[in-house]
């Protein structure tokens, strides 16, 4: 098995193309066109995205916090999959256990930063009370991608809090200093 691709992330919204194993370069998509090529990402309580065009034989993975989100990191990996031949429409997408609606606890300091980007939030976030919401991260993301041209019958997610389980998560919110691995690999030609 070759060695993993993996990439310097950043929290930000830049993709890193993987032609072998080891380091890509700093960014917080990865992608690759290389079959059997395995590459990883990590996250504590940011989504891992996973993309797979069949078509072309593209996969993206990517690492979305708030930051992400902001940025723009899920529909990143769309177009940069796009760039390489992929259509949006014909994409899988998955999503990986994170913090989810039910813990990711946040304040304006995140709301303003995605309402600018995003537009109106309400529809993903609960009001706490004392400047505090919960805010559903899954929801804002996979109607990110759907933006971006992704069939949302086309999107998975876990739906697995990693805030919730720390039987089976690493989760920097509830102080487990651990992290999870994000590991794809394009199938072999067949």
């Amino acid at each position: 098995m070759p060695a993993v691709a993996f990439a310097r992330q950043v929290h930000g919204a830049a993709a890193v193309r993987a032609t072998g194993g080891g380091s890509a370069g700093e960014g917080d998509v990865i992608l690759t066109t290389i079959a059997g090529l395995p590459a990883a990402i990590v996250t504590a309580d940011c989504l891992p995205v996973v993309l797979y065009d069949p078509g072309v034989r593209a996969l993206a993975l990517a690492h979305v916090g708030w930051r992400g989100t902001v940025g723009g990191t899920a529909r990143a990996a769309v177009e940069a999959l796009t760039a390489l031949g992929a259509a949006p429409a014909r994409m899988l997408a998955a999503i990986g256990p994170s913090i989810g609606p039910c813990c990711y606890e946040v304040d304006r300091a995140v709301l303003d930063p995605l309402r600018a980007a995003v537009g109106a939030v309400e529809p993903w976030i609960t009001p706490r009370g004392d400047g505090r919401w919960l805010l559903d991260l899954w929801a804002v993301n996979e109607a990110e991608l759907t933006r971006a041209g992704v069939d949302p019958g086309r999107i998975a997610n876990a739906r697995l809090c990693t805030a919730c389980r720390p039987d089976l998560f690493h989760s920097y919110r509830k102080g487990s200093r651990g992290r999870l691995v994000t590991l794809a690999r394009l199938p072999a030609a067949g």
